[in-house]
């Protein structure tokens, strides 16, 4: 009964970006927010940051540059996803490619965002962000809550609901469903 793309274990390209206090405006500014659907948003991502005024890509973005391109791991700095709560936000991110995003905090409403959306928040100390950003590749084991270098491994912390939710790809219809019966007999 899944109804997002579930997450056990997952192998990505990482892109650092080490800004702290990146909020909802500058992850998806509100001149975007013009759509109806989830979808469409990637483009927009970071849009301040990532394009030139004349429209074409800044090369000093770190996802902007060749080594980064494809990345699907962001590894960032503290207080992600603060600002609004718009949901826009893990939907640009999403859109954009972002299946992980490890940071040393988020905003409450943005991480269970990230969480309806099937892309993983993960809280790690400064030194483990900054030791995984040096690879090219990492790999993170939700199931047993740990994300690896070749030659390192970090614990994270995670909600059991959220982890559960993640892991059998549950988006809030499916785990309304599971209790179907119990709703019919009410």
């Amino acid at each position: 009964m899944a109804a997002i793309k579930p997450i056990t274990t997952y192998k990505g390209k990482i892109v650092p970006l080490f800004n702290d206090n990146i909020d909802t405006d500058q992850i998806i500014p509100k001149v975007h927010l013009k759509r109806i659907s989830k979808s469409g948003f990637g483009p927009f991502a970071f849009d301040e940051w990532r394009y030139l005024p004349d429209g074409s890509d800044n090369p000093d973005f770190n996802p902007n540059k060749p080594q980064y391109k494809g990345a699907s791991i962001l590894i960032t700095g503290d207080n992600f996803g603060c600002g609004s709560s718009r949901e826009h936000a893990a939907w640009a991110l999403k859109d954009y490619g972002f299946h992980i995003i490890i940071a040393g905090s988020f905003s409450d409403i943005f991480y269970m965002n990230c969480t309806k959306n099937a892309m993983l928040p993960i809280v790690l100390e400064k030194s483990a962000r900054e030791h995984l950003a040096q690879y090219e590749e990492i790999e993170i084991d939700l199931p047993n809550q740990t994300v690896s270098s070749p030659d390192k491994r970090f614990h994270f912390e995670i909600d059991e609901t959220w982890k559960n939710k993640l892991v059998n790809g549950l988006d809030d219809i499916a785990i309304t469903l599971q209790y179907e019966s119990l709703i019919e007999k009410y």
